[in-house]
């Protein structure tokens, strides 16, 4: 669905930026190498599987530059390496807390999400769990972005124990613990007893 409405974005300014040069379907389709149907299609967003290369010919030939890029969006898919550590995390639970996962992070129409949240009779924390972190300063930030436009307490940050993991958190220990100052074993405590950890805390399962 995002797919198409972007080929119908673009195909709605190529159509505009053909009429503002006065140029015909026709004309655009012959320096661009398509037919006048075609260029018709891709103006009405007709060809959900319009190829880059023939959107960037149109747009040469309109005098416009064809970019595409990706930035952060929603979550991505996870794999059962991923389910299995939130699984881990939730059985260290008491009870009485609520576990919920795949948790909208602000406004309807927001992509992002938080891998789990944790709530209590008066906190709510926030899980972000990751088997194996790439760009931990990417993931500081972007925890940190979801944490500025969510009404949470608290972020768990939940991460495989394995020995490229155990190598990071040593790697970046003084950024992690400023960031994340609640020890992992006292995080863990207060929410194996139904209680609030207290704070942000990076915690190995």
């Amino acid at each position: 669905m995002r797919a198409a409405r972007l080929v119908a974005s673009l195909g709605e300014e190529m159509r505009q930026a053909r009429r503002a040069s006065g140029l015909s379907q026709r004309a655009v389709g012959a320096s661009a190498g398509l037919s006048p149907s075609q260029v018709s299609r891709i103006e009405r967003g007709g060809v959900p599987g319009v190829s880059l290369r023939h959107l960037a010919r149109i747009a040469g030939v309109l005098g416009l530059e064809l970019s595409a890029r990706t930035f952060p969006g929603g979550a991505p898919i996870r794999d059962a390496a991923h389910a299995a550590l939130l699984a881990r995390l939730r059985d260290r639970l008491h009870p009485s807390l609520v576990w919920r996962t795949e948790v909208p992070v602000g406004a309807s129409g927001d992509q992002r999400a938080w891998d789990a949240t944790i709530r209590g009779h008066d906190f709510l924390v926030a899980v972000e769990a990751e088997t194996r972190p790439r760009d931990l300063q990417a993931l500081l930030r972007r925890i940190n972005l979801k944490s500025r436009d969510s009404a949470v307490d608290a972020v768990l940050l939940v991460l495989t124990d394995s020995r490229a993991n155990r190598e990071l958190v040593l790697a970046f220990g003084e950024e992690l613990r400023s960031s994340f100052p609640v020890p992992a074993r006292a995080a863990l405590l207060a929410l194996a007893g139904g209680e609030d950890p207290g704070g942000n805390s990076v915690v190995r399962l």
